[in-house]
């Protein structure tokens, strides 16, 4: 059963008569399995007889790799072969989302979307229930907590949105799994050719072709370690972790070399995976790491979820930071740095420091960052930035430009964090002023900074 508060309707309009069937734009979620958006359209086209069709647009993203979409993409050609199986129609197509949905909303009794606090998605549904004459309804099935249920406002620390939600946790976690849904009128009436619809499957392999570097210093073809991806991979990485890592989640996960993390942060990104399904099951396991855990998964990347939700408009821009270390940041612009890098030197992972260099070459080799390492990342590019606005900038392009969960709540939020997002002032520094400040002698004490170096650089 799909929860009221994850239902929102963004418009006045009703459901149309004589259509031929419900129309479903996957983006966020795009899984078959545990999917409360396409369960919810299933439902309805089941109550008015109809078929579902599911739409997937795919839009050039100026930040993201060749290797990412090719990711994506294998990922969504077994999510269709899932969809279709059931009887669930599945169309990609490439261009301009709106247009695109709005030629198959024609046929459509009603539109159902993926909640998705990323300002282009937002705009896209806003444009769509304003202009088109059938009902638009948004589902949150990518936050354990529904966004605008959780807080009706933005949260300046874990610690206030935890007061809030910590005891909405085993209502929303301890429910039964959705049934996968099934559409076998959708074969029987209409598939995508006798709904007057195109799909092209070709779009798949879109990506494969050699990729030229998109501009002097650009890394994407370094990109060849990211893990398997596909929502098959992506549960058996989460019962790999459950089963083996969860107890120790607590204690290993400040450690780059334990492996202590959970690593399905992209499988979350791009939906190949529930967080309530993952977050059900860990409840489920139990034990020492789960609190640890759920902190992670559901009161910070929701935090993160909030920020990004009541900032459409700037999220990822300077202005989102608070007031207090934006002011303190631009107090200590003149300070001297001991040194000074281009965006490009951060880019090329060529600074003086081997761990800042090491956790670089991770992120553009795997999409991802340990989660402590990612850290002092940001902490760094802070501290040797000409400017603070500089640095901010230069953080936010390369996690957008590299990271498999970049261009997400998590990836801005987490940036935003390194500038004083959701902290508090610390001890006056120089460069970072009251901002938390990290220094590559911290690092001696979470684990062995030279063995991860070696790991990366290879020396």
């Amino acid at each position: 059963m799909i929860e009221r508060e994850r239902i929102r309707t963004l418009n006045a309009a009703s459901e149309q008569p004589g259509a031929r069937y419900v129309l479903y734009w996957m983006q966020a979620a795009q899984r078959y399995s545990q999917n409360h958006a396409l369960c919810y359209a299933a439902e309805r086209a089941a109550e008015l007889r109809l078929p579902v069709v599911v739409l997937f647009t795919l839009a050039d993203y100026p930040n993201a790799t060749a290797p990412q979409y090719r990711w994506m993409l294998a990922g969504l050609k077994e999510t269709a072969a899932a969809l279709r199986k059931a009887g669930i129609a599945f169309c990609l197509r490439r261009g301009e989302p709106s247009a695109l949905i709005s030629e198959y909303a024609r046929g459509a009794a009603l539109l159902v979307c993926d909640a998705s606090a990323a300002r282009w998605a937002r705009r896209i549904k806003d444009g769509l229930a304003a202009a088109l004459r059938l009902r638009v309804l948004e589902i949150d099935g990518e936050s354990v907590i529904p966004t605008a249920v959780a807080s009706p406002k933005q949260e300046w620390s874990a610690r206030t949105l935890r007061i809030k939600i910590s005891g909405a946790l085993v209502h929303y976690l301890d429910c039964p799994a959705l049934k996968d849904p099934k559409s076998p009128r959708a074969s029987a009436l209409y598939g995508p050719a006798e709904a007057g619809l195109t799909s092209d499957d070709e779009l798949f392999s879109a990506f494969d072709g050699a990729a030229p570097p998109a501009y002097p210093g650009d890394r994407a073809l370094e990109q060849t370690e990211l893990p398997l991806p596909g929502a098959k991979a992506a549960h058996k990485a989460m019962r790999v972790f459950i089963e083996r890592r969860l107890d120790g989640y607590d204690a290993g996960r400040n450690d780059p070399l334990a492996e202590g993390c959970s690593g399905l942060s992209p499988y979350l990104h791009f939906g190949q995976l529930s967080p309530i399904e993952l977050g059900r099951l860990a409840l489920r396991r139990g034990g020492p790491g789960l609190s640890a855990f759920l902190e992670q998964l559901v009161i910070r990347r929701e935090l993160c979820r909030n920020f990004v939700w009541y900032r459409p408009e700037d999220y990822d821009s300077w202005d989102a930071l608070p007031a207090w270390s934006r002011a303190t940041l631009l107090e200590h612009a003149g300070d001297k740095r001991s040194f000074v890098y281009l965006r490009k030197d951060f880019e090329a992972g060529s600074t003086h420091d081997r761990y800042w260099n090491a956790a670089q070459a991770q992120l553009v080799r795997t999409g991802t960052i340990h989660n402590y390492m990612r850290m002092y990342w940001g902490k760094m590019i802070l501290a040797w930035s000409g400017h603070p606005e500089e640095a901010f900038k230069t953080a936010i392009y390369l996690n957008d430009r590299y990271a498999l969960d970049g261009r997400d709540p998590n990836g801005w939020a987490g940036v935003a964090w390194c500038f004083g997002l959701h902290d508090r002032p610390w001890p006056s520094r120089l460069v970072f002023g009251t901002v938390r400040a990290m220094a590559y002698s911290g690092l001696k004490k979470k684990f062995d900074p030279e063995a991860y170096a070696r790991r990366w650089l290879g020396t």
